[in-house]
């Protein structure tokens, strides 16, 4: 069974976010320590929440695995990434695991 793990970087007040530090940086730390377990990766820069409606959040990045035991071993490994957080946002990231049916 195919699993997702989304991160999801909530705008709140008082909140910041360096889309360039996110993708020339904390992307690539995620390649390198969780990559192996990962079937795949989509970023998504938020732009809206409806329409006419100013975005909720300021990225989701959606990563699969094909089972629970790659799951496991990339949350094993991300240590340095969860501990790189601090260096491209100040907001609480929301975490999403999920079983892929479509």
């Amino acid at each position: 069974m195919a699993l997702s793990l989304q991160v999801i970087y909530p705008i709140t007040d008082d909140t910041h976010f360096d889309y360039d530090y996110y993708l020339g940086t904390h992307m690539p730390m995620v390649g390198e320590h969780m990559g192996a377990h990962i079937a795949s990766v989509l970023v998504t820069k938020g732009l809206a929440s409806g329409p006419d409606a100013p975005p909720e959040s300021y990225a989701v990045a959606t990563m699969t695995f094909a089972d629970q035991s790659a799951l496991d071993a990339a949350l094993g490994a991300a240590g340095p990434v969860v501990a790189d957080i601090a260096n491209f946002t100040n907001t609480r990231p929301q975490m999403l695991i999920g079983e892929v049916i479509a």
